[in-house]
């Protein structure tokens, strides 16, 4: 018996070929069903529809703004998500090491350090600033939830080597652009705005000790997803009074200064230029400083910003912020660096609740011709090479799999295929012709057989 055999078998040893194929019956004939893993999407044609006009606002804004695109492998190495967060981040990743290896890889939760690693190693040779943007999908190994799923797409926009207010506000830029291509509105969503320095400062003076800063930022980041109990307990361990904690951190956001020295005098500063930056490209409408926002990761340094449904009924629709330390913790030069992320899931929840995915917004591809014969003679030998030669041309084309020559049936399968045009195959084919309807109009005309491709061509 070989080795697939064994594979397939989960171990067992039959010892012929007739055996082997006696104990694979009972297996198929169990007529077992598989879903998809839980956690994931099965996407159907309508669904690609909607990735793709999402997608499509993502990446046409991103290039809109100046960014360029990259990507990264779907998998890293381990290493690269423990150097800064810890070994305790492995429990939250799809990690494997291949069979007989012994480096363990994972595949990627979220883009930031792949883009740190990839900057770092060509640091010298980039421009600064350095724009880019990337989309594809990512794994988190976690629980399920409504807007949270275990595979995702997302779009990250990124600026590394600028350390201005500017750079914070084109990225936020950015995303509101894209909010805006898809229907919505400042009345729809806000971008909430936050410092995870100025809360550190507010912890500290709550008497959460520097060590535990990181730890009590993450339960900052997580305390509306929580059970009570839970909540309650994490902050007796963290000595947290959040009573204490809100009253001091509604009282610092209110404050136009944030102090009146030393380094409160220059986050204050730097607030004041983020918000002239924001209304000097017209988005300041859009965007709330709010110290509540903190962001879980620990790589943030300073300004943060998460993008929510302004009723609030959903997760984030974005979130991102400063990381400083990031590209030289990854081996290249002192850098400093925002960005921004912006999931597909949320945003299609959003989009949908306020119906902005109908079907007259989201079209999957329309093919430029859907080519009938009408059951003639000469038709039937036409037909298939003069598809085949319109497909060369770079025209989608299709036709019909029914056996019916019924020009009254297939003209409703081309208009429920949402085509362009009908080419009819028929009499008229003995002259060298064709007949074009357009499916739009309901209009109707003979081409030359060797004029369709133009005829055809797509009308803008």
């Amino acid at each position: 018996m070989n080795v697939v055999a064994r594979a397939v078998l989960g171990g067992r040893n039959p010892r012929s070929l007739r055996g082997f194929v006696a104990t694979l019956l009972p297996m198929a004939s169990a007529g077992r069903a598989f879903q998809s893993p839980k956690g994931t999407r099965d996407l159907y044609p309508p669904d690609i529809a909607v990735g793709r006009h999402i997608e499509s606002a993502w990446r046409d804004t991103a290039i809109n703004h100046g960014f360029d695109e990259i990507n990264g492998p779907t998998f890293e190495h381990l290493g690269l998500y423990t150097v800064k967060s810890g070994p305790g981040i492995v429990s939250e990743l799809f990690s494997f090491r291949r069979a007989g290896g012994d480096v363990d890889y994972a595949l990627r939760p979220e883009f930031t350090p792949t883009l740190a690693r990839m900057y770092a190693a060509q640091a010298a040779a980039l421009a600064r600033p350095t724009k880019w943007f990337s989309i594809g999908p990512f794994f988190r190994a976690e629980r399920p939830q409504r807007g949270r799923l275990r595979e995702h797409v997302q779009l990250n926009t990124d600026i590394i080597g600028d350390d201005s207010p500017r750079a914070d506000a084109e990225v936020v830029a950015v995303a509101v652009d894209i909010l805006r291509r898809l229907g919505l509105t400042e009345d729809d969503v806000r971008v909430r705005i936050g410092d995870r320095t100025v809360v550190g400062g507010v912890l500290k003076s709550c008497g959460v000790a520097e060590a535990k800063l990181p730890e009590a930022l993450e339960l900052l980041d997580k305390r509306d997803r929580l059970p009570a109990e839970e909540l309650s307990r994490r902050c007796e361990e963290l000595s947290l009074d959040l009573g204490a904690f809100d009253a001091e951190a509604e009282a610092e956001a209110a404050s136009d200064a944030l102090g009146s020295a030393g380094a409160s005098s220059a986050l204050g500063e730097r607030r004041r230029g983020l918000a002239e930056c924001l209304d000097e490209i017209g988005i300041g409408g859009w965007c709330d400083f709010n110290l509540g926002i903190v962001r879980g990761l620990a790589y943030y340094t300073s300004t943060v910003f998460e993008i929510h449904e302004a009723k609030g009924r959903e997760r984030a629709i974005a979130g991102g912020g400063r990381y400083d330390n990031l590209v030289e913790l990854f081996g290249g030069p002192p850098t400093p660096a925002v960005g921004i992320a912006m999931g597909d899931v949320v945003l299609e929840l959003v989009l949908k609740e306020r119906q902005l995915l109908t079907s007259d917004v989201v079209c999957q591809p329309r093919p430029d011709a859907f080519v009938i014969s009408a059951g003639k003679k000469d038709a039937q030998t036409r037909f298939r090479p003069l598809i085949a030669s319109l497909r060369r041309d770079g025209l989608h084309v299709r036709h019909s799999y029914r056996t019916t020559h019924s020009v009254g049936k297939l003209l409703g399968e081309a208009a429920r295929a949402r085509a362009r045009y009908a080419v009819i195959l028929g009499d008229e084919l003995a002259r060298g012709l064709v007949v074009v309807k357009d499916l739009d109009e309901g209009r109707q005309r003979e081409v030359p057989i060797g004029e369709l491709a133009a005829a055809l061509g797509r009308r803008t």
